[in-house]
C-alpha cells in the first residue's frame, strides 16, 4: 500500500507487436482500493473501480465523437460508483489526456506521473531524445493514501505485447508548514474537479425519421436501377428489330 501523501512515479514500458494497422487494445496503470485486480472490461480490469487509472489506449473504439488519434494516454478518477465506457474510449469519463506515439518504437519509452499538492501531472519520453514532453496536468485531484498499485492489459479480439520493464515510486517530502494526518488521509474518497480536454459529447441516436428516410432512399434507388435496366432492354430489343428489318430490304 502507498502511504505517501505526495509522490512521483517513473515507468519504462514497451508496447509492440506484428500488427501494423490492427492491434490493441492497451494497458493501464492503477492506484486503487483493491489489493488484487479482478479481470474485467477496462483494459483487463473490472469496472466500477475506486481510485486512479492511467490508460494507455492503442485502439480507437469510437473515434467519431472525439477528435484525437491513437495511441492515447488518459487519466480517470472514480469513487467506485461510476463505470468506464470502453466502447467510447472513455470520452465521458476522462479528466485529461494526450495523443502519444508510444507504440512500436525501437527505443525505450517512459512516463512520469507526479501527484503533488492535489495536482496530477503526466510527462512522456517516447521519442528517444531523453526529453520530457508534458502530456497533461489536472488540478484538484484528491486521492487517499493506503491504496495499491497495479497493472493490467487487454487485447480484445486483436493482439499486442505490453511490457513493463520498470516501475518506481518515490515519496515527495512535504514543504515546511504542511501537515499530514494519516488517519484522515485513509478516509478520503477519490474525487477530481479537472475539466477534460475534449468535450463530453453523447453519441447521437438514430430517430424514426432517419430510418424512414433511409428506407425511402433505398426504394428510390431501386426504382432508378430497375428503370435503367428496363430502358436498356427496350433499346436492345429495338436495335435487334431494326437489324432484322434491314435484312429484308
Amino acid at each position: 500500500a502507498v502511504v505517501s501523501r505526495q509522490s512521483t512515479g517513473l515507468m519504462e514500458f514497451k508496447v509492440h507487436g506484428q500488427g501494423r494497422t490492427l492491434y490493441g487494445d492497451g494497458f493501464a496503470l492503477w492506484y486503487t482500493a483493491d489489493k488484487q485486480l479482478m479481470s474485467g472490461p477496462v483494459f483487463g480490469a473490472k469496472n466500477g473501480f475506486k481510485g486512479l487509472g492511467i490508460f494507455f489506449d492503442t485502439y480507437s473504439n469510437h473515434n467519431g465523437e472525439h477528435s484525437h488519434g491513437h495511441p492515447y494516454i488518459s487519466a480517470v478518477v472514480h469513487n467506485g460508483t461510476q463505470n468506464y465506457d470502453h466502447d467510447t474510449d472513455g470520452t465521458h469519463n476522462e479528466l485529461a489526456g494526450c495523443q502519444s506515439s508510444f507504440r512500436g518504437q525501437k527505443y525505450d519509452t517512459f512516463i512520469s506521473i507526479k501527484y503533488i499538492n492535489n495536482v496530477l501531472t503526466v510527462h512522456t519520453d517516447v521519442r528517444g531524445k531523453s526529453k520530457w514532453t508534458k502530456c497533461f496536468e489536472v488540478k484538484n485531484v484528491v486521492l487517499p493514501v493506503g491504496y495499491h498499485l497495479g497493472l493490467s492489459a487487454s487485447t480484445g479480439d486483436l493482439a499486442d505485447n505490453h511490457d513493463v520493464k520498470m516501475l518506481k515510486l518515490y515519496e515527495v517530502d512535504l514543504v515546511e508548514g504542511q501537515t499530514f494526518n494519516v488517519e484522515e488521509a485513509l478516509k478520503i474518497v477519490p474525487s477530481a474537479e479537472g475539466e477534460p480536454d475534449r468535450p463530453h459529447v453523447h453519441p447521437k441516436k438514430s430517430g424514426g425519421t432517419s430510418v424512414l428516410w433511409t428506407i425511402f432512399y433505398i426504394f428510390i434507388t431501386l426504382v432508378i436501377i430497375l428503370s435503367a435496366i428496363g430502358i436498356g432492354i427496350i433499346v436492345w430489343q429495338k436495335k435487334q428489330e431494326d437489324r432484322r428489318r434491314k435484312r429484308f430490304f
